[in-house]
């Protein structure tokens, strides 16, 4: 009995693992950005987002810099790693990212008065 609850508790360990590693991925963003009001600069990030649909949290991480933001979140496969970007006035916003397994729109901050 005792084998059955420590195989147990392992895979229960191993599959926590396998699930929280499903939740995330990386991205290298080439130049400076930004999303929203938050200015992100080039650097390799850790990305991870909390579920999937209009609800979700996703979260930048590089070194200590740590930044949350809200999103949509679609499973679909994708291809490659790839960030959706939108030049503008001198500035490129991010505002959006494929990853491995999902698609990221990043939730527009309401503008005052909304």
């Amino acid at each position: 009995m005792k084998r059955f609850l420590l195989c147990a508790a392992m895979l229960a360990l191993v599959s926590a693992s396998a699930f929280a590693a499903k939740n995330s991925d990386k991205i290298t963003i080439g130049r400076t950005v930004t999303v929203g009001t938050t200015q992100l600069p080039a650097a390799d990030y850790k990305v991870t987002w909390s579920g999937t649909g209009s609800d979700a949290q996703v979260t930048l991480t590089h070194g200590k810099s740590v930044v949350t933001l809200p999103a949509k979140v679609t499973e679909h496969k994708n291809n490659v790693n790839s960030l959706v970007l939108v030049d503008k006035d001198g500035s490129t916003s991010l505002i959006g990212m494929d990853l491995g397994n999902v698609t990221v729109e990043f939730t527009p901050s309401p503008s005052s008065g909304q």
